[in-house]
């Protein structure tokens, strides 16, 4: 098949989306497929390479920090996509290339699959003052553009669940996103890892709390720093990996609270290195509620460092408290999961490894989305026959 994946975001942005993206693009090729990317570029110039097409754009980041939105579905280099003759697109993101996925969908008589991977009512506080508004703009919202699909991918069934709530009726299929374990997963040796304990300055009788991914409001990483303020037992180094707009509000609440000496930030880090971070991990650690998977606890997970998580539906059948994990849902679960992981954490370090190498690596993942490709191609060519004249 020839595949075009449309993203709002590609490389060198690292994120939950990029992350999905890039596994699916490796796979895809993998399997014997032509696969092209087209995503924003990050000025006003489009152009191509290493077979991704930039479509220049223009930053509205006061809407949202790093957004961007280009203002036509008519270029030179979309054409080009166009004479390809892609057999099916697979949206990646609501906006702007999403209306340029619908264009030449429409061009080319062929279908759109689309992951929903952003919990918009979870980023009002970004663009709307009312909590309760926003969420039925956003239910709206989401409607009216996956509309325009012939099948929904969603992660979990939590988000599933939202979007039948909110009158989606594609039909919708629940993969989980896949991991890359050859990138993602690489034995660090003892030596090495606390070389990098020793330069990053994490005291030799510290356990590690982990944090890895953006830094924004949404995922409520001030918990964590909090919960670390209040624990009365142990030693503990956070270390908290990544970036974003919400870092100098958490550096200076990490210095309201006398933490600077126990809270580490390390910035971005490239994805070869990053198995090295999770293995300094004692714990993986995570308040957030905005997630649609949490493709980082898998990451951890299968690095052998168990997540500690605020309960949430999308980590249901995921993180098992006790066994792979904890799930907490106040302090003091909190606490009582802190301390089980880091008792038995050779069993359940072990259990996390074994349990994503066999559910959520991104070879399996890429096989059910392939069997989604076929499907839809075949629906949509059932309907366009339908459509023609008798």
């Amino acid at each position: 098949m020839k595949i075009l994946i449309t993203t709002e975001c590609y490389s060198p942005v690292i994120n939950g989306v990029v992350t999905s993206v890039v596994n699916l693009h490796q796979e895809l090729i993998n399997l014997g497929h032509e696969v092209r990317i087209l995503t924003l570029s990050g000025k006003l110039r489009s152009f191509e390479k290493d077979g991704v097409t930039y479509i220049g754009s223009l930053g509205i980041g006061k809407i949202y920090p790093g957004a961007r939105v280009a203002l036509t579905t008519e270029n030179v280099y979309l054409k080009t996509i166009v004479e390809w003759e892609p057999d099916i697109i697979h949206s990646q993101s609501e906006f702007s290339t999403f209306q340029m996925a619908r264009h030449m969908a429409k061009k080319l008589h062929i279908p759109i699959v689309h992951t929903y991977h952003t919990i918009y009512e979870d980023y009002t506080h970004y663009f709307s003052p009312n909590k309760k508004w926003g969420k039925a703009m956003a239910a709206r919202f989401t409607k009216t553009i996956l509309k325009h699909t012939e099948c929904v991918i969603a992660p979990t069934d939590k988000v599933r669940c939202l979007l039948e709530d909110y009158g989606v009726n594609q039909k919708i299929q629940v993969v989980p996103t896949g991991i890359n374990l050859e990138l993602y997963v690489k034995e660090v040796e003892n030596t090495k890892k606390q070389q990098l304990r020793d330069r990053i300055g994490i005291p030799r009788n510290h356990k590690v709390l982990l944090s890895v991914g953006r830094l924004a409001k949404e995922k409520n990483l001030e918990e964590i720093i909090l919960f670390l303020s209040t624990l009365q037992t142990g030693n503990f180094t956070l270390l908290i990996v990544g970036d974003g707009p919400h870092r100098s509000f958490l550096e200076k609440y990490v210095g309201e609270l006398g933490l600077s000496k126990k809270v580490i930030f390390i910035g971005m880090v490239l994805p070869e290195e990053i198995s090295a971070f999770y293995q300094l991990g004692d714990v993986f650690v995570s308040a957030s509620n905005s997630e649609t998977q949490g493709l980082t606890y898998l990451e951890a997970m299968a690095n052998g460092t168990p997540a500690l998580c605020r309960k949430d539906a999308c980590l249901e059948k995921v993180i098992v408290s006790g066994v792979n994990g904890w799930q907490f849902s106040s302090y003091e679960e909190f606490v009582k999961g802190l301390e089980s992981l880091l008792k038995y954490r050779d069993l359940i370090s072990q259990n996390a490894r074994l349990d994503v190498i066999s559910n959520y690596s991104s070879a399996v993942f890429v096989k059910r989305v392939e069997k989604i490709y076929r499907n839809a191609i075949q629906q949509y060519s059932l309907k366009e026959n339908e459509l023609l004249p008798q």
